[in-house]
């Protein structure tokens, strides 16, 4: 069962935002769907042909983002992913909340990486398979 549907992020600036979400969205396969002024999106709608899509909207929003503990965590398909995820954020603005690794306390395959947004959003990537699905 996929859980989302859709996400929606608010960040002050989409300048800054626009790099950091196109790199961590293409490292995770989520193609840009539109770009406007006010908003950035990616992933695909579902519809009544297709229930099983979900997509991200980044918005601009003036609005403190503040440590409230705001997290978003996407599925990666494979362990590179997660790596690139990372990597790329990093390059393109983002900073580290996490390396990508392991996290065993939730559970043995569980291989994650973390990072802040330009605005200090907590932005997650994993993948679930173990290691030896990940070739």
């Amino acid at each position: 069962m996929l859980l989302l549907d859709h996400v929606s992020i608010g960040v002050p600036d989409l300048g800054a935002a626009r790099p950091f979400y196109d790199a961590i969205m293409a490292a995770l396969g989520a193609d840009k769907v539109y770009d406007r002024p006010d908003a950035l999106g990616y992933g695909a709608r579902c519809s009544a042909e297709d229930t099983t899509s979900s997509c991200l909207a980044v918005y601009l929003d003036s609005g403190p983002t503040g440590p409230n503990r705001r997290h978003w965590c996407f599925k990666a398909s494979t362990r590179e992913q997660v790596n690139d995820f990372h990597r790329r954020g990093l390059a393109a603005g983002g900073r580290s909340d996490g390396a990508p690794g392991v996290r065993a306390q939730y559970h043995a395959a569980y291989y994650g990486a973390f990072l802040l947004d330009p605005a200090g959003n907590r932005i997650e990537a994993v993948c679930h398979a173990r290691e030896e699905n990940n070739a």
